[in-house]
């Protein structure tokens, strides 16, 4: 009896401390982590043109979902369109980006801060000619405000990474990368 006794107890105070550790945690756990934030100097609003000037399309990425994922949408000025998911995955640490454009282009990349800005490593896969590719793409905040954002794919027959697209993002409104959310 006092064996039966004592499991009850320990079921009782072991019930009591989960149900006491899940109202100490955070309503909204991406708010209260900074990590969320480290994708934050792309928030915003951008009129986007290659290196020589050209304007290319806009771009729009928010904080959505309490500050845990990063939606970008973005079409060209021919009417190209595509969007891609951004979040932390909070268990490797990593940033993930999962694009899909209306080509049938799909990227897959994961990485994060390195000296030269925000760096994803992974794959580009072509619908329409089922070949993946690597692929990588880095964004810096520069020092006028602008970030730059540029994408290479690796090159299989001369074991090079070819530039897949330069772009130079320029805020449209004065909102110096206020957070959405």
């Amino acid at each position: 009896m006092k064996a039966l006794i004592s499991i009850v107890l320990l079921t009782l105070f072991l019930t009591a401390g989960a149900v006491c550790a899940q109202s100490q945690a955070p309503q909204f756990p991406c708010e209260d982590d900074e990590r969320f934030s480290q994708f934050d100097f792309w928030v915003g609003d951008w009129e986007v043109h290659i290196a020589d000037g050209t304007f290319q399309g806009t771009n729009s990425i928010t904080s959505d979902y309490r500050r845990c994922v990063l939606v970008e949408d973005y079409e060209s000025v021919s009417g190209f369109i595509g969007m891609s998911v951004n979040y932390l995955d909070h268990q490797t640490g990593e940033w993930v980006q999962i694009w899909n454009d209306a080509s049938g282009s799909q990227i897959n990349i994961r990485g994060g801060l390195t000296d030269e800005g925000m760096r994803l490593v992974g794959t580009i896969h072509y619908i329409g000619s089922n070949t993946t590719l690597p692929f990588r793409g880095t964004w810096t905040l520069l020092d006028d405000g602008r970030v730059r954002q540029f994408f290479e794919q690796y090159n299989e027959q001369t074991e090079t990474w070819d530039t897949w697209f330069e772009g130079f993002y320029t805020r449209t409104s004065d909102e110096a990368g206020e957070r959405e959310g």
